[in-house]
């Protein structure tokens, strides 16, 4: 794990936060200096900064640092330039929960200090304080969650992942990867099989990469090839991450993950997602009341192309999201524990653990 850099940390005396611009990889390992809210909202909306944890510490950071670099003094300007920041963040992608989520705390742990009539210094040091803990409990999360999905796995399995819910995707270990970390540790030699996860190849380019670094074992796929290895036998287990629970347990996560879950009921694979508490809405009743983020058609007709390869003009459809369907789902493992259906039962006995 040293070898994958951190995906988002603060750099206080400089007062900017730091990302690896995933955009650049594998090719490139560059950081990126950040101080402005514009900065930040443009890191996430480009998926320079990406993964939903990863997404919601920079958001919590960047609001921090907007007041900050702010002339506001009394409570209330500090409280409306933390709002307005919040705002513009919260507008930069709509399908990652962990986004409200952390913007929220920021808000609630800066009304507590305005309540207790703290200065311009405390205020500034209570929103800090909130972003580094934000960071520092999903490493906790993930490192648990690992630990929970490795007991459902066995030495030498194959491991089918989807999409990068990697070390890049998260503040350490990641959700889907940190079991296949830990196990890599502890000698169970695992085999991935990764997805190249079209059109972005987050599958391609990130995990592949961070599996390399961190000495997996690895075999890179094009999406339409998991129903081959699958049937071949050379799959046990699938595991993902996800961007939004619901309460029944319908997934939202990167686009083609439902046709990933429908492959492996159809082969008896048992499908798992790797999802901390952050990620569960249980105010958001189904998948049906998930909003999906459409993206530029460009991501697909031209973007990791040397020239065009559609031709021009024509339609495109690029959601970056798909919904799984809770009774695809074998188990969701958070840091609380493992959640089986009925997920509407099991999920909210988790959250109120």
């Amino acid at each position: 794990m040293a070898s994958i850099p951190l995906s988002v940390s603060l750099d206080d005396e400089q007062g900017e936060l730091v990302i690896v611009d995933q955009t650049l990889l594998p090719g490139e390992v560059r950081f990126l200096r950040l101080r402005t809210v514009e900065q930040v909202w443009e890191a996430i909306r480009s998926l320079r900064v990406r993964g939903a944890p990863a997404i919601g510490i920079a958001a919590a950071f960047g609001v921090y640092l907007a007041v900050r670099h702010s002339e506001a003094v009394t409570a209330e300007d500090i409280a409306q330039t933390a709002s307005a920041a919040a705002v513009r963040l919260a507008s930069a992608r709509p399908t990652a929960v962990n986004l409200f989520w952390a913007l929220r705390r920021m808000e609630q742990r800066l009304a507590a200090a305005c309540v207790l009539g703290c200065s311009r210094d405390e205020m500034l040091a209570a929103l800090r304080d909130e972003a580094q803990a934000i960071r520092d409990e999903d490493a906790a999360m993930c490192r648990s969650i690992g630990e929970h999905a490795l007991s459902l796995l066995q030495p030498g399995w194959g491991i089918l992942t989807h999409c990068n819910a990697g070390a890049l995707a998260t503040a350490e270990f990641g959700t889907a990867l940190a079991p296949i970390y830990l196990g890599q540790e502890r000698g169970y030699g695992f085999h991935v099989f990764a997805d190249e996860t079209r059109p972005l190849l987050q599958g391609a380019r990130l995990t592949a990469w961070e599996l390399m670094q961190a000495g997996v074992d690895v075999t890179l796929i094009c999406d339409n090839m998991a129903a081959t290895v699958m049937k071949r036998g050379w799959i046990q287990a699938v595991l993902v991450g996800c961007d939004r629970v619901a309460a029944y347990g319908d997934v939202a996560n990167k686009i083609g993950t439902l046709g990933v879950a429908v492959l492996a009921r159809r082969f008896g694979i048992p499908f798992y997602v790797c999802a901390p508490s952050s990620t569960i809405d249980l105010e958001c009743p189904s998948g049906d009341s998930i909003v999906i983020e459409e993206r530029d058609g460009r991501e697909i007709t031209s973007l990791w192309y040397a020239r065009p390869m559609a031709p021009e003009g024509v339609g495109v459809f690029n959601p970056a999201f798909d919904v799984t369907d809770a009774e695809l789902i074998t188990a969701i493992i958070t840091e609380k524990g493992i959640a089986r259906p009925p997920f509407g039962e099991s999920l909210r006995r988790l959250m109120q653990a």
